[in-house]
This record gives structure tokens, C-alpha cells and sequence, in this order.
């Protein structure tokens, strides 16, 4: 997919990490923007700063405060970019939350609130944005998984199970509208140094030691910045790739995972722990 100052990006959870570095990376590009996130003043804050990178260009940035998780304000979300841009070539489904424990330690209620966010947040971008994309020339979806949406990890029930399911969807997806207007894309970061893991929750009944030390180990394992992971995503869009993975973690990841596809957490956990020292 060409990206230019013809190209309007919808990019969700844009305050910061992942999201702000592609709604930079796409304002490079010449590209409109509708971002959105519950984070007001961070969404402002990446405004700013995409407008900066446009310089003397003539792009549009709209700032959204949108709760991924609730349908109706999508709803609106959509009504609003059409209003301020008229159309949309490109979704980027990244809005995105953590929570540890496991899944004795997790109440009902916390897989609930991560779910509403990382699968259905997914779900409504894609199936409210997906008709407006059928009227362009070319459209793009992107839907933001993990490599926790290839194996899934000790501690990590929750998370792992919504980004299998992001994973699941945007492939069913691909395949059904294959041929058509629109490229499908599932991406796969590996660690990515965003603030998911100091902003995450921990289960009801999980040690809240664990969660330190959680933070402690994803700060030594993520090698790369969010600005190198919306470079290859971008990159991919514009090379109509449909599965992204991003970082060398995330590669060597998908590859143990391929040969070993059920006893892959004996070799990978020690292969993590070493990464960790």
C-alpha cells in the first residue's frame, strides 16, 4: 500500500509507545491522522509531535478520546473521522493493555477488562471501519498481536489468550476478503520498551512482588524501541506484508515455536532467563 499525503491513518492507543512512534513515522510519510486513546493529554502530546515531524506539509492530525472497550464510543469514533477526514485507507488496531498472574490467581473480572480491550477493541476497529475501507481504491488493517500471540507463557494466561485471539481473527480474516481492496496484517512484537509492563495490572490474587519483578525482567529482555517497531511496521504496510514480526526476540520466538510446537517453553524459558542476566 502507497502511504502519502493522500493516505488517512486511524491509529488507536496513540499516547504513547508503539501507537505515538506510528502516528510520528506516519506524519513523516505525509499521511492524515485520526489517533485516538483514553489518555488525553499524552494524545495532545503526540499531536504535537506529529505535526513537528510533518513540518511545512499539509497534514491533518484529529485527536479522539476514545475508550476502545466501549462500543458505542467507537461508533462515535468512526462518525468523527469521517467528519473531520472523509474517509480512511489505514486502520491500526494497537490500543493495548497488561495484566499478570495466573490463572488461579486471576478474577473473572480482570481477564474481562483486558478482553474488552485487546480483543474487542480489536473488533470494533476492524468490523466499524472495514466498510468505509471497502470504498477506498486500497485499504489496510493492521491488528496488533504479540509474540504471546504465538506461544503462550507461564504467568500470562490472560494476555497470551487475547492476543492468540487477535492473532485468530486477523487471520480468518485475511483469508476471507483475500483478493479483494484491503490487505490484512497481524502483527507480533517481541519486547518492545513502551511502559505496558509498568502500566499493567495484577490479578486479584497475585503477589504484588510478582508484578515487580515482572518489570524488572521485561526492562532487560526489550531490546527494541518503539520508534524501530513502527519503522518495520509502516514498512510492512507499504509492502503489503501480512504477518509482521518485530525485533530479533520475536523471530527467534516464532522459529523455536514452529519446531517444537508443544514443549517450545522448556528451551525458550531458559533461552529468556539467560537474556534476563
Amino acid at each position: 500500500m502507497k502511504i502519502d499525503n493522500n493516505t488517512v491513518a486511524v491509529i488507536t492507543g496513540a499516547a504513547s509507545g508503539i501507537g505515538r512512534a506510528l502516528a510520528i513515522r506516519l506524519a513523516a510519510e505525509g499521511a492524515h491522522l485520526a489517533i485516538a486513546d483514553v489518555n488525553a493529554a499524552e494524545l495532545n502530546e503526540t499531536a504535537q509531535l506529529a505535526r513537528k515531524t510533518a513540518g511545512k506539509s499539509d497534514v491533518k492530525i484529529s485527536t479522539h478520546v476514545v475508550d476502545v472497550s466501549d462500543r458505542e464510543r467507537m461508533q462515535a469514533f468512526v462518525t468523527e473521522v469521517l467528519a473531520e477526514h472523509g474517509r480512511a485507507h489505514l486502520v491500526i488496531n494497537n490500543a493495548g493493555v497488561g495484566l499478570g498472574g495466573t490463572v488461579e490467581e486471576l478474577a473473572i473480572e480482570d481477564i474481562e477488562w483486558l478482553m474488552s480491550i485487546n480483543f474487542w477493541g480489536v473488533i470494533y476497529g476492524t468490523k466499524m471501519f472495514l466498510p468505509i475501507l471497502r470504498r477506498q481504491p486500497r485499504g489496510h488493517i493492521v491488528n496488533i498481536s504479540s509474540v504471546f500471540g504465538i506461544v503462550g507463557p507461564p504467568g500470562h494466561s490472560a494476555y497470551a489468550a487475547s492476543k492468540f485471539a487477535v492473532r485468530g481473527f486477523t487471520e480468518a480474516l485475511r483469508h476471507e476478503i483475500k483478493g479483494s481492496n484491503i490487505t490484512v496484517s497481524c502483527v507480533h512484537p517481541g519486547g518492545i520498551r513502551t511502559n505496558i509492563a509498568r502500566n499493567a495490572r495484577a490479578g486479584a490474587g497475585a503477589d504484588p512482588s510478582v508484578a515487580e519483578r515482572e518489570v524488572q525482567f521485561f526492562d532487560k529482555v526489550s531490546k527494541t524501541l518503539p520508534e524501530t517497531a513502527a519503522d518495520v511496521i509502516v514498512r510492512g504496510v507499504m509492502n503489503d506484508k501480512e504477518k509482521i514480526l518485530i525485533g530479533s526476540d520475536a523471530w527467534m520466538i516464532d522459529k523455536i515455536q514452529r519446531l517444537m510446537p508443544v514443549g517450545y517453553w522448556k528451551p525458550l524459558g531458559k533461552l529468556l532467563e539467560k537474556m534476563a542476566k
